[in-house]
């Protein structure tokens, strides 16, 4: 497959590997309490890493609206890059997305002319071209601008990307404005219903077949062949499902209105049915005046990619969170969110919208979807980094995080446990083949063993035996010693690793 190539692509390609993981602290807690929704104030590339160990393979929908390297200067975004700068600046974080990124999940881009066409060449690289969706047109404005001599541009690009083939993309609510060209001329009991394409997209030698008519005309196929074998068409056509134009040079597949729930989602996505930046900034002055947003996103653009590629209770995730929408109209749908935002820009403009959004303030998509307020969120500031320049732990780190790391490092995928309590983290497989990891750290076992329980020792091996009595697998066990031989743990099955090297290393 063709690659993007710039000054600076390899470094790039390291980075995400060499970031470090960082604690997230909780600075404040808005509305519910037990709320799952996190507004995150960072860097988005330190923060995305930071989440890996809670939410690698979790998150159902990402929306982002990256800076779109317009060689302007906004006061929040360096929006200058030099082209390669720019890529390099996405790469890694577009690899920790994917990381995040559910099975059945899907990634939305948006960007203007500048790099959407670079950026389509470096998604597919990251996510394989197989798993692209479409490049959506928004037309986000309607009136003329610009000057004489020069197009008027009225569009940006989203690109879609699902993480695999368990992606489903559902369809828009059907609207009457839809139904316009079915009707019933010839009476059908079933009702209103107009003539679909009969033609497969794909040359298919097992379609290619010839239908006789009534009188004996015959009916030549399409190049590539029909839209359905010769007895789907037999018994369709018995059904009344399929008839003959009057001069029978063709045949009519019926597509019947009572069969249509919905709409499929277009690649051109109109001003009126989305709305536009001009109506896009009336939603961000309703919470905090700001000049800082050329470009922001309606919040009926973010419904409609919410409504399409997620349920109620996913998780939505934005990186560039900006003036908040994206959190803010998950938050109304009944999704669950982390949004992104750097420096006090996280605390000046999408801290106040989004509490306002849980005080059911009425602006955007709310009458529409009935919202009334509720919910809640936690603002979370990035901390210090888990691991520190020498190798030694953050001193802040408690046995339940560090678990959560260890966990997540030895099987890059989060635990679904919501707190550890025990020094035995799980057990992965079954039979010989299974694997028990335990962790021996801040004095998870009291003061029953040498060192408040951070060291193995042929004493408190029957304990750990007894956590697991019908393990009969391999063991890893992380600790800051061990003084059992290692003859013995060879013998018992037992890989230790010792913090915090060990775990350094990968």
């Amino acid at each position: 497959m063709p690659q993007l190539t710039w000054l600076g692509d390899a470094q790039a390609k390291r980075t995400a590997q060499q970031v470090p993981y960082r604690l997230l602290e909780t600075l404040s807690q808005h509305g519910e309490q037990d709320s799952s929704n996190w507004l995150i104030q960072g860097d988005n590339l330190d923060a995305l890493k930071a989440l890996l160990p809670f939410y690698a393979g979790r998150v159902k929908c990402i929306f982002i609206d990256p800076p779109y390297n317009t060689k302007s200067a906004f006061e929040h975004y360096d929006d200058n890059l030099e082209h390669g700068q720019w890529l390099s600046m996405m790469y890694p974080r577009l690899e920790l997305l994917r990381e995040l990124l559910a099975e059945d999940g899907s990634i939305w881009i948006t960007l203007d002319d500048n790099e959407s066409h670079y950026l389509k060449v470096l998604t597919d690289e990251i996510f394989g071209r197989n798993n692209f969706l479409g490049n959506v047109i928004w037309n986000h404005s309607v009136q003329s601008k610009g000057y004489s001599g020069k197009l008027s541009v009225h569009h940006n690009h989203l690109l879609g990307y699902r993480r695999s083939t368990a992606f489903k993309l559902d369809d828009l609510p059907r609207m009457d404005e839809h139904n316009i060209n079915y009707s019933n001329p010839d009476n059908d009991p079933r009702g209103a219903w107009r003539a679909g394409d009969v033609r497969n997209s794909l040359v298919r030698p097992n379609l290619m077949y010839d239908i006789q008519t009534p009188s004996g005309k015959l009916i030549n196929h399409p190049p590539k062949g029909w839209r359905f074998s010769r007895e789907t068409f037999e018994r369709e056509l018995a059904e009344g499902k399929i008839m003959f134009s009057a001069d029978e040079s063709r045949i009519i597949r019926k597509i019947y209105l009572e069969d249509q729930t919905g709409r499929v989602p277009e690649t051109l996505w109109f001003a009126q049915d989305v709305g536009t930046t001009r109506e896009a900034n009336k939603e961000v002055k309703a919470f905090v005046e700001s000049d800082s947003f050329e470009t922001p996103k309606p919040e009926r653009l973010i419904q409609r990619i919410l409504h399409i590629a997620t349920n109620p209770g996913d998780l939505v995730l934005d990186s560039f969170l900006g003036s908040g929408t994206t959190a803010a109209v998950a938050h109304k749908m009944g999704r669950r969110w982390i949004g992104i935002e750097m420096g006090e820009h996280a605390q000046t403009h999408c801290l106040p919208r989004l509490q306002k959004v849980v005080n059911g303030e009425q602006g955007g998509i709310s009458q529409a979807v009935n919202w009334q307020g509720g919910g809640g969120f936690h603002f979370v500031r990035l901390g210090e980094p888990v691991f520190q320049a020498d190798g030694s732990i953050h001193p802040q780190i408690r046995f339940a995080t560090l678990a959560r790391y260890v966990w997540f490092l030895e099987n890059r995928a989060p635990h679904s446990a919501s707190q550890f309590d025990s020094p035995l983290l799980g057990i992965v497989g079954e039979g010989e083949s299974a694997v028990a990891y335990v962790l021996l750290y801040n004095g998870i076992l009291g003061d029953r063993r040498a060192n408040g329980g951070n060291v193995l020792t042929s004493v408190l091996w029957p304990y750990l035996q007894s956590l697991a009595p019908e393990h009969r697998g391999r063991w890893v066990i992380y600790g800051e010693a061990s003084r059992m031989p290692e003859s013995r743990r060879r013998t018992l099955h037992i890989s230790f690793k010792q913090i915090p090297y060990d775990i350094r290393m990968k």
